[in-house]
């Protein structure tokens, strides 16, 4: 991995008071951050367009720094005494733009709301949660994803859904972050491959047109 990263597993508690008014019992909370990074591919291209890369779209339960797990496929509950140091749509929207700047193979990439470059990436987080399946867990990231040309005649470049699932090594929460930091870290991998190379396919085709003029 190009570094071990700033998503360092973060040791605070935070104790939230219950009933605080009436002396009521307090709730410890453990915050967790999980640690990503990944490994660059030398064949992926290296370009001189800019990116953006916005804050994924999701359902309420994901945009919030509840930890979610699915004991049934039909039920979707948060682990208890444990959040996420920022929301789930954070999450990923940082360890993107960090997968980015780790691979070396970009001029120049954002976050949204930073700047306006070449290309925008646009993210639905379908999944970012624990599933149950015949009493084991796994970690499974969905994202649907969509670049789209900020230049020129603008418009969709190329879209698709990334999905991985990862093992972890118990059922505790302390595993199981450590299985969302592999797992973040490999889909951010496979985005950022896929959208350097449809990015600069769009790119070269551009500045063809633009010199046959």
């Amino acid at each position: 991995m190009t570094r071990s990263l700033r998503f360092a597993p973060l040791a605070a508690l935070v104790l939230l008071a219950g009933c605080a008014a009436i002396g009521g019992p307090k709730t410890e909370v453990s915050i967790y951050s999980p640690q990503t990074g990944i490994h660059a591919d030398p064949a992926w291209p290296t370009v001189d367009w800019q990116l953006t890369v916005g804050a994924p779209d999701t359902h309420a339960l994901l945009d919030s720094q509840r930890i979610a797990v699915r004991p049934t496929p039909d039920r979707l509950q948060t682990y208890k005494g444990a959040r996420w140091a920022d929301t789930a749509p954070e999450l990923v929207q940082l360890a993107l733009v960090e997968a980015f700047e780790d691979s070396g193979k970009i001029q120049a990439v954002s976050s949204w709301g930073a700047g306006r470059g070449d290309f925008g990436l646009y993210t639905d987080l379908r999944a970012f949660e624990t599933i149950y399946e015949a009493g084991a867990p796994k970690v499974v990231i969905e994202i649907q994803a969509r670049l789209v040309k900020h230049r020129g005649s603008g418009g969709l470049v190329a879209a698709r859904r990334f999905r991985t699932e990862v093992a972890p090594s118990g059922a505790d929460i302390e595993p199981v972050v450590a299985a969302f930091g592999e797992a973040l870290s490999g889909i951010g991998a496979d985005i950022v491959g896929w959208s350097l190379v449809e990015g600069q396919k769009s790119f070269s085709e551009s500045a063809e047109e633009s010199a046959g003029k």
